[in-house]
């Protein structure tokens, strides 16, 4: 395999210098290698199994560059698109495919073009088209997908799929009568902020291979693993990793592989966006991005975090200086012109703040460039590096 095309963006020592460099006028992505380091480091060291990066919070080939960096070697994709991706830049990693439902050929495609062997099911029609597709199913660890809604979590994750421990118990059998490799898996919720979610899931669990009377061969705890952001009290990680150590100590299955599916964990603080302010009315501000492009998450239903955020002026000298000011709350709009481009929530902002100035939101790296959209012209696409 040829070596992937490493993309050379501009780099600077600090925000404050990109912005006085370039004062953009459009959206600007901001990468942190040394943050993407320090929480991949969180998860090498103190997550008692092998962490995947869950590739849909954000596929962009420069995060994934910094992912590898950091040392991640376990990449959750959920797509045949997803597998090709990470495939074509790094030959020294494992893809496992853990969507319950795949488009007809992906798994066949996934495990005769590029190995893949760990796969995800929650019902009978999957196993059928995944045994059948890959034909080798003595090669494959199957992965029974249980619903845990818990209700620790800002998304619940558990209502389009997962399966009941009876229901989770049967597939198990059938994938080992199968000649597959029994395991399973299961999903908290994005942005869980209770640890003890955790441990109520294993002990679903638990229940489940008491009924199927089996061993499992895996255990895959998905994700949910918490950003720090703003209005929302975040748990230390390391009280997410004792918790689950504990829990898992209720299999009573030393050397039990385990496995866990961060995304946003992994990458939410490594990267910043630099917004331009372009228009003010009264209370109203209007920036160069928005709900289609990098906010879309703030917009989800139960969703109540933000982005921290930083405000700063261009001195007549060129330089970016944080703009004072008493700190007041101001509805911020898109630049589309649909009026459902605004962020959910006033941000609190100096009072002073009007066009021209720049607002840095931190914390922005998952699902902001995984989803952002090219309606009505614009699409943020513009990156830098901060520090080395």
């Amino acid at each position: 395999m040829n070596a992937p095309t490493r993309i050379d963006i501009p780099r600077f020592a600090t925000i404050e210098k990109a912005i006085g460099a370039l004062k953009p006028v459009e959206p600007v992505y901001c990468l942190h290698p040394q943050k993407f380091k320090i929480a991949a480091q969180r998860f090498l060291e103190g997550f008692p199994g092998d962490a995947m990066y869950a590739v849909k919070a954000n596929p962009v080939p420069q995060v994934l560059d910094l992912v590898y960096a950091a040392g991640i070697r376990h990449f959750d994709t959920a797509s045949l698109g997803e597998v090709e991706l990470v495939r074509s830049r790094f030959d020294d990693v494992h893809c496992h495919f853990m969507a319950p439902v795949r488009l007809p050929g992906h798994a066949k495609a996934a495990f005769e073009k590029y190995g893949v062997v760990d796969y995800v099911v929650d019902c009978d029609y999957e196993l059928d088209k995944l045994i059948a597709e890959t034909k080798q199913p003595q090669k494959l660890r199957v992965f029974v997908r249980l619903a845990t809604q818990l209700g620790g979590a800002l998304l619940e994750l558990s209502s389009k799929f997962g399966t009941t421990p009876e229901e989770g118990a049967r597939l198990l059998k059938r994938v080992k009568e199968a000649g597959a490799a029994p395991c399973i898996t299961f999903h908290v919720g994005s942005q869980c902020l209770s640890p003890f979610s955790y441990a109520q899931a294993i002990e679903i669990t638990r229940r489940t291979v008491a009924l199927a009377g089996l061993d499992i061969a895996a255990l895959d705890i998905g994700g949910g693993f918490p950003g720090p952001y703003t209005n929302n009290d975040v748990p230390p990680y390391h009280w997410y990793f004792d918790t689950i150590r504990e829990a898992l100590a209720t299999l009573e299955r030393p050397g039990l592989p385990i496995l866990c599916e961060p995304g946003r964990a992994l990458i939410a603080e490594g990267l910043s966006l630099i917004t331009q302010v372009v228009l003010r009315k009264g209370d109203r501000l209007f920036l160069n991005d928005g709900t289609y492009g990098s906010f879309d998450e703030l917009t989800l239903p139960g969703w109540n975090a933000d982005y921290p955020n930083r405000v700063f002026t261009v001195d007549a000298k060129g330089r970016a200086l944080p703009l004072p000011g008493e700190i007041k709350p101001v509805r911020v709009y898109g630049p589309t012109c649909d009026t459902l481009d605004v962020l959910p929530r006033p941000q609190m902002l100096p009072d002073g703040i009007g066009p021209g100035d720049f607002i840095v939101f931190d914390m922005i790296g998952a699902y902001s460039a995984a989803v952002r959209t090219t309606f009505n012209g614009f699409y943020p696409d513009n990156w830098v590096q901060i520090g080395n």
